[in-house]
């Protein structure tokens, strides 16, 4: 029997499909965003849950977490939610601001 499509209903503005295929086709983008604007487009275009997550190596219900993000938050619904905890002490690229020393590597 074939499995029922999911009940969650995603429609694009003309706007939301440019910015989800400019994302999808972006190379300098990260790559986890890529991939979710890609799930979002299949989605939108009929693919099934599961047919999607055989596509990108994903679970069903990490497919599942961004669609339903998409339809809550939309666009703004694929970006990483704060997490708990402490913030990074050092900042990545070990950039150092104005008035701070910088660690150095023992030579």
């Amino acid at each position: 029997m074939p499995r029922a499509k999911s009940p969650l209903l995603i429609e694009l503005t003309a706007n939301e499909r440019s910015e989800l295929e400019q994302i999808a086709r972006a190379h300098s983008a990260e790559h986890r965003q890529v991939v979710r604007a890609q799930i979002i487009l299949a989605f939108v275009d009929g693919e099934t849950i599961g047919g999607i997550a055989r596509r990108f190596g994903r679970r069903r219900r990490i497919v599942h977490k961004w669609a339903e993000r998409f339809v809550r938050k939309r666009i703004r619904g694929l970006d990483d939610a704060a997490r708990s905890g402490r913030p990074a002490r050092f900042p990545p690229g070990g950039r150092v601001s104005l008035g701070e020393t910088a660690l150095r590597a023992a030579g």
